[in-house]
């Protein structure tokens, strides 16, 4: 796998958490393409704008946001980056925290990588831990 395309999205990894915390729709913005989609266990998918309206109204703040990468699939301009997070925050005011499996797959745009879909999923499992074949 090429090391520059492997900074290259683990950069856009770290810009895309720093954003989240930054509470800043614009950075957010900055991070993931217009049609953007996230799937949660809770909500299915939630577009982009839903969840930059709850960010700039105060309603979804995060304090932390991290992940450890372990797995990166390219496929030409398409990427998919997968790994284990843990973030904190507020809902609605109820304060809100999670461990997840998360995979996001980005696009390069004009020589960006950019976030195109988050999928998230409960982390049940430790990462060592195999489907038996």
């Amino acid at each position: 796998m090429n090391k520059d395309i492997n900074e290259q999205l683990e950069a856009a990894e770290q810009a895309f958490s720093a954003a989240m915390i930054s509470n800043d729709p614009d950075a957010i913005r900055q991070c993931i393409t217009d049609d953007w989609i996230l799937v949660t266990p809770e909500s299915g998918p939630v577009s982009a704008e839903k969840l930059l309206d709850l960010i700039a109204a105060g309603n979804l703040t995060h304090d932390t946001m991290t992940k450890t990468t372990y797995h990166r699939h390219i496929l030409g301009d398409v990427a998919t980056v997968t790994g284990r997070g843990q973030n904190s925050g507020r809902f609605h005011g109820e304060p809100i925290s999670a461990d997840e499996w998360i995979t996001d797959v980005y696009q390069k745009v004009d020589g960006t990588w950019r976030c195109v879909l988050t999928h998230l999923a409960p982390a049940l499992a430790k990462p060592e831990v195999r489907i038996a074949q």
